[in-house]
């Protein structure tokens, strides 16, 4: 059968017939029973119920044993043994491009980490291809087994022509149209471009306007206190960006949603202890508080998922029945689909999970359709996953090169002041620092005294052909180089090296893999994943690409590398501060100045 968003019928086609399921009138179609029932409406758990389905929805919530005292109806049986049944997981923002992965394969990680629903922000494609690779995005996430709805990219390029160069321009008719195109398309996405929003810039208020005479709400993205009532003022509504406390409770306070953001503790993504304190010491309701993941690796994805971020969410203090709410029908009624998803009652789709008592999933059902039994995809997702949505020929020829040129900068022959990229865990802020070099033999004298290393940013989509020269400090590269073609956000390569050899090889092999991300140690290649889909996407299976994706962080641990690889994609992203490298330069956030990489 097909197994998607789409096989279960629209609520206003079935009303009579949940009606008769429910007054027992005609047989369900399947019957959860035996099970506690995890209540996100009155934040209760209910003990010996059974769960009544009928194409694809709940008809009804009885006592257990209810459904075996009606003659003459015969209906399949689950028996949940005494488990909690909770509402399927709505991640309110994903980067589904951040898993290396289509949508057909995020959805097994998906799926087995209880997560039903997701919101996407397809920027990074869009940076790319345009509103073209946009578009076979949503062509792919109609074909996953996984309800996949769109907040259309808001802010492609991130910044102006003048700081970077991208692949994609979405101007305010292109976001239009795709509005008007493409249904689950809901909301727009997050609205990177914050300093120019409070600035008031023409072009940026110009596509908040497509979404709101739309009625469809804003997703912010702020850094800094200072910005958020005016981002609140221009029409924005939720933000993953709550990095602390305080800021999370000005959200709160400024009208937003939070969406508290849960990621591998090492890694840039794990905010939500920090913000989760508006809630637990400010005194904050947590009635418009999310949880989500916003980007996971193929790896992270089956070990972090959002029921590991729920569960994040009681060790920081939450009850666990809030906690589930806050990544189920949170999320739901932020979109205004808290009468479709969210929670166990008549007339939702029957997207459901069975957990254990540590909020583990067991089981899991995607619209009445069991797809993960005993933490293992059944047969039925298995065929759903094996027969995916192919992009076509042009997804996989973004990789374009323009002449050679050096990838290192000339070795200064006087003195001079260079403006030095810091990184620092958990990375997501760079710091700018300058540091006097007086004339030397090598490069490597330099590192050695200074502790740093090249960074390059190519431009690939075929447009400007710029190569940009820095310095990063604290990397910890020992020797060789590691490259990316996923440097966000206009997705130009990015190479971390120590010498010119081995960051040409790295180089070398992205435009081979047309697009991925590598180690080089020593003049060879150690690990390598390869993206083919517009130099972000694999299109292998979840699996495959998890086992790549481990390989590949252990190398670049090997290598001494301070900062993971998902934030050494975040160099290039001009949009946070201090200080960040595209393949036009170097440019200081907030003020977006240029600077050269030497001050005479």
């Amino acid at each position: 059968m097909k197994l998607t968003r789409f096989s279960v019928a629209p609520l206003h086609t079935l009303t009579q017939t949940l009606a008769a399921v429910a007054m027992g009138r005609q047989a369900p179609d399947l019957v959860i029973t035996g099970a506690r029932i995890l209540s996100t409406y009155t934040e209760r758990i209910h003990a010996a119920r059974e769960v009544w389905i009928k194409a694809g929805r709940i008809a009804a919530v009885k006592p257990a044993g209810t459904a075996k005292t009606l003659h003459g109806h015969a209906a399949k049986f689950f028996d949940a043994k005494g488990g909690l049944l909770a509402p399927g997981l709505v991640d309110p923002h994903v980067h589904i491009e951040s898993s290396m992965m289509t949508a057909c394969a995020y959805a097994e990680g998906a799926l087995l980490n209880g997560t039903t629903t997701v919101f996407c922000d397809s920027h990074e494609i869009g940076n790319v291809c345009d509103a073209e690779g946009i578009e076979w995005m949503l062509a792919d996430a109609r074909q996953a087994p996984l309800s996949i709805y769109l907040t259309v990219p808001s802010t492609v390029p991130a910044t102006s022509p003048q700081f970077e160069t991208a692949g994609g321009d979405l101007t305010p008719d292109k976001i239009g149209r795709l509005f008007d195109r493409w249904p689950e398309a809901l909301a727009l996405g997050e609205k990177m471009d914050f300093v120019q929003v409070a600035m008031g810039d023409a072009r940026s208020h110009a596509i908040m306007a497509e979404a709101l005479k739309r009625g469809r709400p804003i997703c912010g993205h702020i850094y800094g206190r200072e910005f958020v009532a005016a981002g609140a003022a221009s029409g924005i509504t939720d933000t993953h960006e709550s990095i602390d406390r305080d800021i999370a409770d000005d959200f709160l306070e400024n009208g937003l949603w939070i969406f508290l953001r849960g990621g591998p503790p090492t890694t840039p993504w794990h905010s939500l202890p920090h913000a989760i304190k508006a809630v637990t010491e400010l005194g904050a309701h947590p009635k418009r508080v999310c949880v989500c993941t916003d980007d996971r690796d193929a790896d992270d994805l089956f070990l972090f998922g959002l029921d590991w971020v729920t569960r994040q969410a009681v060790a920081a203090g939450l009850p666990p029945v809030t906690a589930w709410s806050l990544g189920s029908l949170h999320p739901a009624t932020r979109y205004g689909l808290d009468g479709e998803i969210g929670g166990i009652a008549p007339a939702r789709r029957a997207d459901l999970v069975l957990l254990n008592d540590a909020l583990e999933p067991q089981c899991t059902w995607y619209g009445g359709e069991l797809v993960v039994k005993n933490r293992k995809i059944t047969p039925l997702l298995d065929q759903a996953l094996s027969n995916p949505y192919r992009y076509p020929k042009a997804a996989y020829k973004t990789i374009k090169l323009g002449r050679a040129k050096p990838l290192t900068p000339a070795l200064p022959t006087t003195p001079v002041t260079a403006n030095v990229i810091r990184t620092a865990l958990p990375g997501i802020i760079l710091f700018h620092e300058k540091i006097r070099l007086e004339p030397a033999a090598t490069w490597q004298d330099h590192f050695a005294r200074h502790s740093l290393c090249f960074v390059t940013v190519i431009e690939r989509h075929g447009r400007s052909g710029k190569v940009a020269h820095g310095l990063l400090k604290d990397f910890g590269l020992k020797d060789g180089a590691v490259a990316s073609s996923v440097g966000h956000d206009a997705h130009n390569i990015i190479i971390a090296g120590t010498n010119e050899a081995d960051m040409q090889l790295a180089l070398d092999t992205l435009k081979t893999m047309a697009g991925g991300v590598c180690v080089v140690v020593k003049n060879r290649v150690v690990a390598q994943v390869a993206l083919p889909i517009a130099g972000l996407l694999s299109d292998q299976r979840a699996r495959v690409v998890a086992k790549e994706t481990t390989r590949l962080k252990k190398a670049w641990n090997a290598a001494g590398c301070t900062l993971p690889y998902m934030g050494f994609n975040l160099i290039p992203l001009s949009v946070i501060p201090e200080i960040r490298i595209t393949n036009l330069g170097l440019v200081t956030i907030p003020g977006l100045q240029q600077v050269p990489l030497f001050d005479e």
